[in-house]
């Protein structure tokens, strides 16, 4: 089996393994390589989230890593209640240290003004795909480069539908199919084991979303091409956005040989100005919540709208 022969059911990203994504997180200074890259598809996400119109009063960040969304998030919808969740515990301590820190400094500031201290963002460790809220108690989910580290993205927006309220925003972002496609196929000219992910289609995303109740889900998708002059480089900036949880895995660690052998592949890559180009494939949807067609019973349930009074 080579990374690229497996092809998962549609509703499966990968065979991945939670306990080994969750150790894969464990050490939050390995991540910070990948920062630049988080930063700049939050800033895309906050671009397309100013065209909704939007008064939220809930709102979650799932898969909120280092929660650098929490802040944005709450300075947007200052109203709202915000709520962050990751299922790496050292990532929900650096988030908790960060939002601590933040709302020291900001406490300071406002208490000259304010006789009310604001608060800040709640979060907690535990899986998005279970999350620890009540049917329709969420306005707004916000998920930014977390949703492809789930197994069943089916199972994760039929959780997602259901704490959200009618006429409630799902937004996220994840990898698509080319991410790393250079990478992949350096591997793959020297080790028959997969050592990248097999992202989701876009449409395949799509497809989810009706299938788990949203409507009129909106997929759009961008190359975001990044170069090195480093191979090493490289390599440490796709160690930092996370590594390989597969179970199809190999056991042990790529042999010495193999190693060079596939950089040696990824240096034939190199451009005439000496870099070497590593593709991002970003897939951005978003999706609403919508009203019931159907009371508990069964029966229909008819809305009509009458025009206003003269």
């Amino acid at each position: 089996m080579t990374s690229d022969s497996y092809s998962p059911p549609k509703t499966q990203s990968a065979p991945i393994d939670p306990a080994r994504v969750r150790r894969l997180f464990a050490r939050p200074q390995r991540l910070t390589e990948s920062a630049f890259l988080r930063r700049e598809i939050a800033a895309r996400m906050q671009e397309r989230l100013a065209l909704v119109r939007l008064t939220p009063t809930h709102v979650l960040d799932a898969g909120c890593g280092d929660g650098a969304d929490l802040l944005p998030l709450q300075k947007r919808y200052p109203a709202a209640q915000v709520l962050g969740i990751d299922a790496a515990a050292a990532m929900v301590q650096q988030a908790r240290a960060a939002q601590d820190a933040a709302s020291s400094a900001l406490n300071k500031l406002m208490a000259q003004w304010l006789p009310v201290r604001p608060a800040g963002a709640a979060i907690l460790c535990g899986d998005f795909a279970r999350l620890p809220v009540g049917p329709q108690s969420l306005d707004l989910i916000w998920s930014n480069l977390a949703l492809h580290w789930h197994a069943s993205p089916d199972q994760v927006f039929a959780e997602w539908r259901r704490v959200l309220r009618v006429d409630g925003l799902l937004m996220f972002s994840c990898f698509g199919p080319d991410t790393f496609k250079q990478l992949r196929s350096a591997f793959a000219a020297v080790d028959p084991s997969p050592h990248i992910l097999p992202f989701v289609d876009m449409h395949d995303f799509g497809d989810m979303l009706i299938e788990a109740g949203f409507s009129t889900p909106v997929m759009d998708m961008e190359t975001i091409t990044v170069t090195y002059r480093s191979i090493d480089k490289l390599l440490a900036e796709v160690q930092a956005l996370g590594g390989n949880p597969l179970t199809t895995r190999r056991d042990s660690l790529t042999g010495r040989q193999r190693w060079q052998q596939m950089k040696n592949q990824l240096e034939q890559l190199r451009a005439p100005d000496g870099t070497i180009a590593l593709t991002f494939e970003v897939i951005y949807g978003h999706a609403f919540r919508p009203a019931p067609k159907t009371t508990s019973r069964g029966e229909a349930i008819v809305r009509l709208d009458f025009p206003p009074r003269r």
